[in-house]
């Protein structure tokens, strides 16, 4: 009961595993004359943990920001595919142009390096505040709080305390955020992030910082809203046993340039992965 509740509030898409949800194509982006990433090919499947690693400076963040609308690509085209129930048709809708918050709608939520949170106000008005997409959109009704805003702000809170409860924030979610552990504030930004009801969750160095204990914690939630809730996830991080640990499909950057893209295993392998983590040998 407790997997079946999760994936049906939670769930921003129910696009079969397996389906091609986000595709990168010719995706070039350049500041003056710098070069941050160059002719980017790159396709996200639903239901998978994709991770995307490279060392300090290869572009990771700048793909990220891509595709959350922070940046606007140079060149090239994402398309994002999504399916709103089993009864709808699979949509297309290409975000390369669009602003953050319309990306959002459609179902693109993420994390960042550094925490992003407001730190005098609670585990639980945080949170809330992922909420800001679905909300109704009429000011006056809203500020009356009665009848049908008042419904919303019950369904809304209901939800939120779903991801309390998934991310295991119950003892702290009246505390003011800024008095919080750095592990704890990033499980708050995670659950933020997911209140969006996202199909695609962009995670940004989520386990950055963190000792042993945290990242642990912090792997298990992950995967909780991967298998429980059923969302998709990309994931850019730096230690590579989390990463060959709990990714399908792992691409690498170098330069702005992908240097090698398959399982983990197929990565590990690569000449040119070894060489850009390790240098080359006399």
């Amino acid at each position: 009961m407790r997997t079946r509740a999760y994936q049906h509030s939670l769930r921003g898409s129910v696009l079969p595993a397996g389906e091609t949800l986000l595709e990168v194509t010719d995706l070039s982006l350049r500041f003056g004359g710098v070069k941050a990433l160059t002719d980017i090919n790159l396709d996200v499947t639903a239901g998978k943990i994709h991770a995307i690693i490279g060392p300090n400076g290869a572009g990771k963040s700048s793909l990220l920001n891509c595709v959350s609308g922070l940046y606007k690509a140079t060149q090239g085209k994402i398309l994002l595919r999504r399916q709103v129930d089993e009864a709808s048709e699979i949509e297309e809708k290409v975000i390369s142009r669009l602003p953050p918050h319309k990306i959002a709608r459609l179902g693109v939520a993420r994390t960042f390096q550094n925490i992003e949170l407001f730190d005098q106000l609670s585990v639980l008005d945080n949170i809330m505040l992922g909420r800001h997409i679905h909300l109704m959109k009429d000011p006056f009704v809203a500020m009356a709080w009665f009848g049908p805003a008042k419904r919303q702000e019950i369904r809304h809170r209901e939800l939120v305390e779903e991801i309390i409860d998934l991310l295991k924030l119950q003892e702290h979610r009246n505390k003011p955020v800024g008095s919080l552990a750095y592990g704890i504030q990033k499980r708050v930004e995670l659950g933020r992030a997911l209140a969006m009801q996202p199909a695609l969750l962009l995670l940004d160095e989520p386990m950055a910082g963190m000792n042993v204990e945290e990242k642990e914690d912090m792997v298990r939630y992950i995967l909780d809203i991967h298998e429980l809730a059923g969302v998709s996830v990309v994931l850019i991080e730096h230690d590579m046993g989390v990463v060959m640990d709990i990714s399908n499909r792992v691409t690498v950057l170098d330069f702005g340039k992908i240097i090698g893209d398959g399982t983990p295993a197929e990565v590990m392998e690569n000449p040119q992965v070894i060489e850009a983590y390790l240098g080359a040998g006399e």
